[in-house]
């Protein structure tokens, strides 16, 4: 009974919310031009996860985006959730289900759809970057959007992510920035630029 109150009502429940507190918003998009029909990697920190599927449709209306999800329990809620709000999932994590994941993903690419993934995800560090983001771009050579987004009314928790959920009634500033390429770039040094490039706009 608590797996199923876990993993179907409370995500229906959930987007329910979600949605609520997006319409009920003022909401500012800061977006790059780009070419529809382009195969990007999202990347967003795990934090800042929930509001982020509303940023990836005012981009892309009829894109398609499977986020990586991580394989332990509290996943599959989040799975369920995005899937009410429009986003595939690919389950897997630097932990667990590593190597499959990164191949689904490649497969996702190659396919012309896009792929996110929350580079501290699933268990931190917060705001740190972990190897798989920059291993799934060179191996497609597919570019790297960033999504940030700030809102000036929420509740944030004492999780290791310090997870935000936006309150109703507030203002919503979405970010994207420009694509980041890091094709002839080492390991080490794209995880640091794509660190810094997310923590320009991240919520603190």
């Amino acid at each position: 009974m608590k797996i199923f109150l876990i993993t179907r009502v409370v995500p229906f429940f959930l987007q329910l919310f979600v949605k609520f507190i997006y319409f009920t918003s003022k909401k500012v998009f800061h977006h790059p031009k780009i070419d529809e029909n382009e195969s990007f990697v999202v990347a967003f920190w795990h934090g800042e996860l929930l509001m982020q599927p509303f940023n990836y449709r005012k981009l892309k209306l009829n894109g398609k985006v499977s986020a990586l999800i991580s394989q332990h329990k509290d996943g599959e809620a989040i799975t369920r959730t995005v899937e009410y709000l429009g986003i595939h999932s690919i389950r897997g994590s630097s932990s667990k289900g590593g190597a499959k994941a990164l191949i689904s993903a490649i497969k996702e690419i190659k396919a012309k759809n896009d792929v996110a993934i929350t580079p501290d995800g699933p268990r931190g560090p917060r705001h740190s970057v972990a190897d798989g983001i920059v291993a799934i771009s060179k191996k497609t050579n597919a570019r790297i959007l960033i999504f940030n987004y700030k809102a000036t009314k929420y509740w944030q928790f004492n999780s290791w992510d310090k997870f935000v959920l936006p309150k109703p009634f507030g203002t919503l500033e979405f970010f994207i920035q420009e694509p980041l390429d890091i094709s002839n770039m080492e390991m080490e040094e794209a995880k640091k630029l794509i660190k810094e490039k997310m923590l320009e706009n991240a919520m603190q």
